[in-house]
């Protein structure tokens, strides 16, 4: 067990930044704790699970789906945020919502429209989740969006730490293509601070996000077939506990060695970021939630050993799992099914409801994004429904 450290350093949802939109306060649940429910209950949160992860699940029905993944990721992302004492509320709304942007048909989708959009600014998953909590959901009578509170509209926007520098400058992943569409609307109730590292909350979920699929996608490919236990003897990080628990068990079924190996990539990973994570916080010296914001690195992580063999085996992952032949034979026609689609309404093949309206009141890059709205949200079996529809096929996934 860590030691919570000696001084709170969890965010205070009675010290929020605050909502878009005024609310009154609630008598029983917190504001993170509305963040959350109101997250659960949105149209987009059900939506996960008839999206997918890596495997599509016709494929099976007990590979992860967007849904599961992003549970899986709440549970963990709550386990740091306790062993540190941070904010567990605020650290499950993050990740309800992290994954709130994906389109169908998982990253395949994603570079699909992002090609589609390449004239428009482009599609970021990340801006996505952005638009659909403070845009796209309409489930309140006064505004759009779910009226998030501000530290879980950071924790979005920043999953993979400050878009710029100081001086406004993008960095990172952003700094060859520039900040991605939409990132100065007005989006919250007060500068999200760019150039700054997300809540502790924050990073914990994304770490979390980090752990749980290494773990799922290693236990999805054993079920898929793509790999053996004997594949991951030596494979990066894993397969020293792929040898540890044959020579504990090593008359139990395949199958119980697969479950017990991943039960321990997982709490081994998690235990590493809270000692890891509990030390870097002590070092920085930082007294209040809001100095993590301006500490200059991300504080909740893996130390530098468990960061390098953690690299390594998602290295492992996209040459063995990703970039399989199975896979890649999917990808390619969910990636057609996403911009035949695409470039369908944009030739002026209807969409229904408000989707349909929006498209006539609009033109050229908006009236585009309307479109990658629209087909961003649909699940897979939509999408396949719509195609057959619009082209009179069924795809064939092989």
């Amino acid at each position: 067990m860590i030691a919570e450290p000696s001084v709170s350093l969890a965010s205070d949802p009675a010290r929020t930044r605050g909502r878009l939109h005024k609310t009154d306060d609630s008598p029983t649940r917190s504001e993170f704790q509305r963040d959350r429910d109101r997250v659960i209950h949105s149209t987009a949160f059900r939506r996960l699970q008839h999206k997918t992860q890596v495997f599509l699940a016709h494929e099976g029905t007990h590979f992860r789906t967007r849904l599961t993944h992003t549970l899986e990721v709440s549970q963990i992302a709550r386990a740091i945020s306790r062993s540190l004492g941070l904010n567990e509320d605020l650290a499950e709304a993050v990740a309800l919502t992290h994954d709130l942007g994906h389109t169908p048909f998982g990253h395949a989708g994603e570079r699909a429209l992002h090609r589609c959009m390449e004239g428009a600014d482009g599609f970021d998953h990340n801006m996505q989740a952005i638009r659909v909590v403070t845009r796209i959901e309409n489930r309140y009578a006064e505004h759009d969006g779910l009226n998030l509170t501000w530290e879980v509209i950071e924790g979005i926007l920043k999953h993979n730490g400050p878009m710029t520098d100081p001086a406004g400058n993008p960095v990172g992943r952003y700094k060859e293509h520039g900040l991605p569409f939409g990132i100065h609307d007005e989006i919250a109730s007060a500068d999200l601070m760019l150039h700054t590292h997300a809540s502790l909350e924050a990073q914990a979920a994304a770490i979390a996000d980090d752990l749980a699929y290494n773990a799922h996608d290693v236990d999805d490919a054993l079920r898929a077939g793509l790999l053996t236990l004997d594949d991951l003897i030596e494979a990066p990080l894993i397969g020293p506990i792929v040898k540890e628990v044959r020579a504990r068990y090593p008359d139990v079924p395949v199958k119980r060695q697969a479950h017990e190996v991943i039960r321990r990539l997982i709490t081994r990973t998690i235990e590493n970021v809270i000692a890891t994570s509990a030390a870097r916080i002590a070092d920085a010296g930082i007294t209040t939630a809001d100095e993590a914001r301006h500490a200059g690195r991300t504080l909740i992580g893996f130390d530098i050993e468990m960061a390098e063999r953690e690299k390594q085996l998602k290295s492992f992952l996209f040459a063995r799992v990703y970039r399989h032949d199975d896979v890649m034979r999917h990808v390619r026609v969910a990636e057609e099914i996403v911009e035949r689609l695409f470039r369908s309404y944009a030739g002026g093949d209807p969409m229904p409801g408000r989707w349909g309206e929006a498209f006539e009141r609009t033109s050229g890059t908006t009236r585009l994004r309307v479109i990658s709205d629209f087909v961003a949200g649909m699940t897979d079996p939509f999408a396949l429904s719509e195609y057959t529809r619009l082209f009179d096929l069924r795809p064939d996934f092989g």
